[in-house]
This record gives C-alpha cells, sequence and structure tokens, in this order.
C-alpha cells in the first residue's frame, strides 16, 4: 500500500460520509492532505494533536480528521485554540481558517494571538471570498473582485494576510499555493515545529464563488494563475508584481505558555 494511502485510512475517519462536502476541484483537500503528511513526516501522536476551525467551507476540515478536534464559532477558532494550548501545553495545536474567519470576524483575535506569540500552528486558506456564506467579498478580495457584495467591483484596500502576522509579532510566516504543493507542505511542517505562533498562508481556489464572477471559471484556470502570477521571494520575479511566496519570518521570541509557565512558578516560590 502506497504511503499516501496508508496516511489516509490512518488519519481520516472512515466512518464519514465521502466525497467531502466541498466542491470538486477545490483546494481544501489538497491542504489536508499535506497537514495529514507533515503530521505523519514527524512522528506525531494523532492523539496528542488538535485541530481547531471556525466557520466557513475550510473549517469542516476537523469533521474529517482522526485527530481531537474542535469545530467553533465564526472568528473564534484562535481563542478556543488558545484556552486548549494553556489547558494542555505539550498538545500540538493546529487551526486551519479562511480568509474572512481569520482576518475579518476573527482579525482581533488573529494579531493578539501573534502578538502573544502562543504555540499554535494556523493554516489561513486564503480563497479571496466568502464561500460558503454566499460569496461576499472578503477582506483579502483583490481589488476589482465582483462579489455577492461587490457586483461593481471591489473598492476596499485588501489586506496582506502575511504583513498583517509578521508586523503582529509572529515567530513564523510563510506563504505557499495549492499549486505549490510541496512547497506548502514543506512550510506547513516547518510551522508545525516552530516554538511559538506561526501562519501559512495558503493561495486557494473558489472557483464556485470567485473564479466564476471573475474570468477564472474552472478549479485549472485558477490553479495556473497561481503558477503564472506567484514567485519565490528571492527571485528577480517576484518584484514584477507577482505575489511573492517563501518563509518571510522565522525568528525566536519566548513563547506564551513559557513565560506563562515562568510567571507561575515565580510566583510560587515567593
Amino acid at each position: 500500500m502506497s504511503k499516501e494511502m496508508t496516511c489516509m485510512y490512518k488519519y481520516l475517519r472512515g466512518y464519514k460520509k465521502f466525497p467531502s462536502v466541498w466542491c470538486p476541484g477545490c483546494g481544501n483537500g489538497i491542504v489536508l492532505g499535506a497537514i495529514i503528511r507533515a503530521v505523519d513526516d514527524l512522528g506525531w501522536d494523532r492523539n496528542n494533536v488538535a485541530l481547531v476551525s471556525g466557520i466557513g467551507c475550510s473549517s469542516r476540515m476537523p469533521v474529517y480528521v482522526d485527530f481531537n478536534t474542535l469545530h467553533t464559532t465564526h472568528g473564534r477558532s484562535l481563542p478556543f485554540a488558545s484556552g486548549l494550548k494553556l489547558a494542555k501545553p505539550g498538545m500540538k495545536v493546529i487551526v486551519v481558517s479562511g480568509d474572512g474567519d481569520s482576518v475579518a470576524i476573527g482579525g482581533n483575535h488573529f494579531i493578539h494571538a501573534a502578538r502573544r506569540n502562543i504555540e499554535i500552528t494556523t493554516i489561513v486558506i486564503n480563497n479571496y471570498i466568502y464561500g460558503m456564506t454566499g460569496g461576499q467579498v472578503s477582506p483579502a478580495s483583490p481589488l476589482g473582485t465582483i462579489a455577492a457584495t461587490s457586483p461593481y467591483g471591489n473598492i476596499g484596500q485588501p489586506f496582506d494576510i502575511c504583513e498583517l502576522a509578521k508586523d503582529g509579532g509572529a515567530s513564523f510566516v510563510a506563504r505557499s499555493t495549492v499549486y505549490h504543493f510541496m512547497e506548502m507542505e514543506k512550510f506547513i511542517k516547518q510551522a508545525l515545529q516552530k516554538k511559538g505562533f506561526s501562519i501559512v498562508e495558503v493561495l486557494s481556489n473558489c472557483h464556485t464563488n470567485y473564479g466564476r464572477h471573475n474570468n477564472q471559471r474552472s478549479a485549472m484556470e485558477m490553479l495556473k494563475w497561481f503558477k503564472d502570477n506567484t514567485a519565490p521571494i528571492d527571485s528577480p520575479a517576484s518584484i514584477e508584481n507577482k505575489i511573492p511566496r517563501g518563509v518571510f519570518v522565522d525568528r525566536e521570541v519566548i513563547e506564551y505558555c513559557d513565560a506563562y509557565k515562568c510567571l507561575k512558578d515565580n510566583l510560587c516560590k515567593t
């Protein structure tokens, strides 16, 4: 049996209904596969891994994996994950979130989780749209995006999610796409091993609610767009109006749970 099949049977909940609720060609399944392979490569005990999500297409992911899982309220995955990490500091906590879930409804939690530098790996699947709730424009939607709430084109400046995480104080910040799935898996694996708050932004396709309104009607068209319009951060092409991919931040900062333990231990001595 191939490694891919072994991982599937080991980490997916076989009694759940497959195929998933995701549209055919959706990038969420590619991200799910990368998370599973990264955990497997690290040799982590699945009983010591928690996958936490809020609301949205990507937030259905915990339903399918055989980890400890929390499917929480819209934009609130990071507070739930923070509470879990403080209660069980030894647990490996992963958050999966969409662009709207993480930096719109959950924007305040996002910047403060980064500021605290609590050891949580957050994977933001950015498809430029609210895919599940009707195709509304999101804080990551590019200028001119046609959406349910911007039928004449989005006029709001989009967030750069990696810059937001970087300025917030995260220890590790990276970006890739579902087209560059091997690179994406490498970044996720690096993030999972980071002591501190780590962010991997994954540009993903939503051809159903974004692409078909913005001249990218199929998954293949959107994947080709990622191939043609992104470039490695250290490549000359990254300054030619292409979206940079790569590791933006990898720094050592004291982690929140460690700082809390130190404070508690010192108070107990006095």
